[in-house]
């Protein structure tokens, strides 16, 4: 099994054999690819006869507020829990969202990575899901970022996120912007963690 590594000069976080270690820092004025540059060896080897989630094969079910519903007709295919950071840069005086750069884990393995687009990589199977907020559908937090509701924009390959049409992001902590102006070239990243949950069909 090769050994994925994910690089954030603002918050390093090393996976190792499915062990993650995480430290946080202000990025500074790095460039978004040095904050957040994700060397991804597909990661091989037998899979489970079971979906992601409970140990009977179940995706674990996690609240979710009625205004982040995924459509009548979806079926959960996996559940993982996300850590790492948002990355922003100071654009005319206020910080931007460039981009997140997570590690998604279930139980105490690493199975996916959350990049910009948002995209998510699976590292056991390779396939990707790319989405898209839905308009309206959010839940804001004062003290972190939105949970969201997103739709599926692309899919690729045949493995746990082919078939996916919507993303849930739940129980947000962290990841918002510094308060206050920034100056122009600045980049920080502020760590946070999500609950993602992923599901396929539906209306």
């Amino acid at each position: 099994m090769k050994r994925i590594s994910l690089a954030l000069a603002a918050g390093s976080m090393i996976l190792l054999g499915g062990a993650t270690a995480c430290s946080s820092a202000a990025a500074g004025s790095a460039t978004p690819d040095a904050v957040a540059k994700a060397a991804v060896g597909a990661q091989t080897g037998a899979q489970s006869g079971t979906q992601p989630g409970t140990q009977d094969g179940t995706p674990e079910v996690i609240a979710a507020a009625a205004q982040v519903q995924v459509p009548p007709g979806a079926k959960r295919v996996a559940t993982f829990h996300g850590e790492g950071v948002q990355i922003y840069g100071c654009t005319n005086g206020a910080w931007t969202l460039i981009q997140p750069a997570a590690i998604m884990s279930e139980g105490d393995k690493a199975v996916a990575l959350h990049s910009k687009g948002p995209v998510w990589t699976s590292t056991v199977d390779g396939s990707t899901v790319a989405a898209t907020a839905v308009p309206g559908k959010a839940v804001q937090h004062a003290d972190a970022i939105p949970e969201l509701l997103l739709k599926a924009d692309q899919t690729t390959g045949k493995g746990v996120f082919g078939d996916v049409t919507y993303v849930q992001r739940l129980a947000t902590k962290g990841g918002l912007a510094p308060k206050g102006s920034c100056t122009a070239g600045q980049q920080t990243a502020t760590p946070y963690s999500a609950e993602y949950a992923f599901w396929a069909g539906g209306n």
